[in-house]
């Protein structure tokens, strides 16, 4: 055997072209056609495959690298017999200048001159040896004024999809092409009457063919051996890096989805980024089990930045797809190298913030909410172009209506998803679970300004996270709420005379602690509210723990931190614990097992107002008290009506899970307990 370099082949003309992925590493064993990196420039994208089999001794390149054709790429030992291959496929490569040589002028028409202005062919340009590839999508029609590089038809063959751009502007005279033909290098799909700057030769000069290496670049692929070697390789370690931000830089990480050890599928979320512009989840490239990873909460990442490594199991070779290479792009149709050869499978670039609206991350706990999406991105219908364009924007193609032939994505398509975003009126994946699963239909948008003026100001973060998690609990949970009311005059006044205590101590004691503590004792002894419903609807999960969350009012929304072990803590522990978790609440400091796990919310308004009001249930917890301000009221007491401190008790719950005699028991329970905290005692 004998090491090679293999090059970069003919890529129609075009030079400095951002390699976007590396479909093999070191040590993997290839077969002719496999897949060795894709490249992508504005016009298409494409497969570099390899001319031969054997084993991968060297990546030269790397993801981002910009190439031109002839430079270096991969380093592999060749198997048996590949001197003599290499040798004929160096002379097929060093060939195209004897083959430029006979193109003989005759065969370019001249052009027609017509007043200051010339008719002139357009051609199929370099195809990089492929050949009958078919056409997917015609972009213009005769008549139409194009400008240079807008795109005129749309090609796809087994290896890559790309737009074939006007070469100049102009009024398109003809059209000879129509979808589902199949075209070659060098077919005259059409005319079109450009400005006349000379002769008929300048013209016919404007779209010559620019070279034939199709005969030297088709043989290898049909010396495709039809079966392959599929057995797999050892484990690989692979780096996984930060994608593309959109120009983002030093992006804060808000959340980690998942810890060393972990098995993660493809586009599983592994962290959370949130600029000052949107949030977006990085997804897993590859499906495997997560070694490391070399970043926190907190942390700030750039495009590139190395962020962990994952093992890929079982690395395929020969043939085999290789976990997050591309998926294979629909065959030509009159293409007869395509017989029995297993082409790599080609992969959509994933947008970056999401939108990364694909955009959209989300910070825990609502990270674990998955949006609706009505399309996989990766399996739409759309041209590099349209991709590109959408990569841009921040648009996930599987959102965007399609009015092309075949559920084809245009990019009028793309612009108009965006500008029914701005409007408003475009569903995003945030916002797609909060209309799903209820079989309502949504309100009508009206258009206010027609009653006087208005100003649209697009919803914080949190606020949407908010309104998902409030709308899902809604629609989803039976609710019921309790009413009652706890004579809290003797609690208050113990409350006043321990404030100075509680100081020197560094707290501060308010009622919240109280209730909080009251609250924990009445989960022990009604554990029937700590619980969750399972999705089955079937399953009671008991939990053993007891964890309250208190409602905190934000500038940004509403978040819900959660005190951990609340039946285990003295007041003093819930006072200095419930202002610490409210100032970070309020500073956007809070993490993520400080807003989990909870077992039963709090929600109090009583710094506010209010005689009473119905909390939503904070599910999958199955109850929620909410509580009011609290009022002197006249109390009889069996003699007399004496004024009394009377506090608002209002408790929401599932009625799946919570039967209404027992919240009446609950609530009692917790007024007699906030009556007389010396019931806490025993």
């Amino acid at each position: 055997m004998s090491s090679e370099i293999i090059k970069v082949p003919d890529i129609g003309g075009d030079t400095d072209v951002e390699i976007i992925e590396i479909a093999v590493a070191e040590g993997d064993v290839i077969a002719p056609e496999d897949t060795l990196i894709t490249l992508e420039s504005d016009k298409a994208s494409m497969d570099v495959p390899a001319p031969k089999g054997g084993k991968v001794l060297k990546v030269l390149v790397k993801e981002g690298d910009t190439v031109s054709e002839g430079d270096d790429i991969v380093e592999i030992e060749a198997e048996g017999g590949g001197d003599a291959d290499a040798g004929g496929k160096e002379e097929a490569e060093k060939a195209p200048e004897p083959q430029k040589a006979p193109e003989p002028a005759p065969e370019k028409p001249a052009a027609k001159k017509s007043g200051g202005k010339q008719t002139v062919e357009i051609k199929v340009p370099d195809l990089g040896g492929s050949a009958d590839v078919e056409i997917i999508e015609v972009a213009v029609a005769a008549g139409d004024q194009v400008d240079a590089e807008d795109t005129l038809i749309t090609l796809e063959s087994d290896k890559a999809s790309m737009d074939v751009p006007s070469p100049q502007a102009g009024k398109l005279v003809t059209l000879t092409v129509k979808e589902g033909d199949t075209v070659s290098e060098g077919d005259v799909i059409g005319t079109m009457e450009v400005e006349g700057a000379g002769t008929g030769e300048g013209g016919g000069d404007a779209e010559p063919a620019e070279s034939a290496p199709a005969p030297a670049e088709s043989a290898p692929q049909e010396d495709a051996p039809a079966e392959q070697d599929e057995s797999g390789g050892e484990p690989e370690r692979k780096e996984v890096r930060v994608p593309d931000l959109s120009g983002s830089a030093d992006v804060p990480i808000i959340e980690i989805a998942a810890s060393a050890g972990d098995e993660v599928d493809e586009e599983d979320p592994l962290i959370t980024l949130e600029s000052d512009k949107a949030s977006m989840d990085v997804p897993s490239p590859y499906k495997g089990k997560l070694l490391e990873l070399t970043v926190k909460e907190g942390d700030t990442v750039s495009e590139g930045d190395l962020i962990g490594y994952i093992e890929v199991a079982g690395t395929p070779v020969a043939g085999t797809p290789v976990a997050g290479s591309k998926p294979a792009a629909k065959p030509a149709a009159k293409a007869p190298e395509q017989t029995a050869q297993k082409k790599p499978e080609q992969k959509s670039q994933a947008p970056a913030a999401k939108s990364s609206g694909t955009p959209a991350g989300s910070p825990s706990p609502e990270a674990q909410m998955a949006a609706h999406k009505p399309r996989d991105g990766k399996l739409v219908h759309a041209g590099p172009a349209v991709r590109m364009l959408a990569r841009e924007l921040g648009v996930d193609l599987g959102l965007v209506k399609p009015s092309g032939p075949k559920e084809r994505v245009l990019k009028e398509d793309v612009h108009a998803y965006v500008k029914q975003v701005m409007d408003g009126k475009a569903q995003t994946p945030a916002a797609a679970p909060a209309a799903a699963g209820s079989g309502i239909p949504p309100i009508p948008d009206q258009d206010f300004s027609q009653f006087g003026e208005v100003e649209e100001k697009p919803m914080g973060r949190l606020m949407k996270m908010g309104a998902t998690n409030l709308h899902r609990s809604w629609v989803n949970l039976p609710h019921v709420t309790q009413f009652d009311e706890a004579d809290i005059s003797e609690l208050e006044a113990f409350r006043k005379s321990m404030k100075a205590e509680a100081e020197a101590q560094g707290a501060k004691l308010t009622p919240l602690p109280f209730l909080i503590k009251a609250c924990a004792f009445a989960l022990k002894k009604y554990p029937q509210f700590n619980v969750s419903l399972k999705s089955d609807g079937e399953t009671i999960v008991h939990k053993k723990y007891v964890h309250i969350g208190i409602a905190v009012d934000t500038p940004d929304g509403l978040m819900v931190p959660v005190i951990r072990n609340a039946d285990q803590k003295s007041l003093i522990e819930l006072a200095k614990e419930s202002v610490e978790l409210a100032g970070k609440a309020q500073s956007k400091k809070l993490k993520r097992d400080e807003m989990t796990g909870g077992c039963f919310t709090i929600s109090s308004l009583g710094s506010i107002g209010g005689t009473a009001f119905t909390p939503i249930v904070n599910a999958p917890e199955v109850a929620i008290l909410g509580i009011s301000k609290a009022s002197m009221k006249p109390v009889w007491d069996g003699a007399a009506f004496q004024p009394r401190l009377m506090m608002p008790l209002c408790l929401s719950y599932d009625h799946r899970a919570v039967n209404g005699a027992d919240a009446a028991r609950f609530t009692a329970f917790l007024g007699q307990v906030l009556t007389d905290i010396r019931r806490l005692l025993l």
